[in-house]
């Protein structure tokens, strides 16, 4: 009986490892890859499995529709036929948004010039 076990354990070590280096890592790969297609929304801009790049303009259950190139040709497709998402449209949370501080306006050159030299006389008296 020890004699079986001892034989068998060799093939059993093989397994379990072959499960820890290979199976489980795929498994949570293609886990990731399914809630990224799950997630896509209206704005993204995403490639897909064949190289094309566009931006999706409508999305249902199964299926996307995309925009490409300079005429704005919009096409459908499978949402299987994505391969990553270059630019996400999503909008940070409302929590986020309060915390962060209100973007700087740029300011024209003129009166950009203007300001600097109102902060250098009043920095010089």
């Amino acid at each position: 009986m020890t004699e079986t076990v001892m034989g068998l354990l060799p093939l059993l070590i093989l397994i379990v490892l072959m499960y820890f280096l290979m199976i489980r890592p795929q498994k949570k790969k293609d886990k990731q890859i399914a809630d990224m297609r799950n997630s896509l929304n209206v704005g993204d801009e995403i490639i897909t499995i064949g190289g094309i790049c566009g931006k999706i303009v409508k999305t249902k259950d199964e299926t996307i529709v995309i925009q490409v190139g300079a005429d704005k040709v919009k096409f459908e497709m499978m949402r299987w036929a994505v391969s990553s998402v270059t630019k996400s449209s999503g909008k940070p949370a409302a929590k986020e948004v309060e915390a962060e501080e209100a973007p700087k306006k740029a300011m024209p050159k003129r009166l950009k010039k203007s300001a600097d030299v109102e902060e250098e006389t009043t920095t010089e008296e």
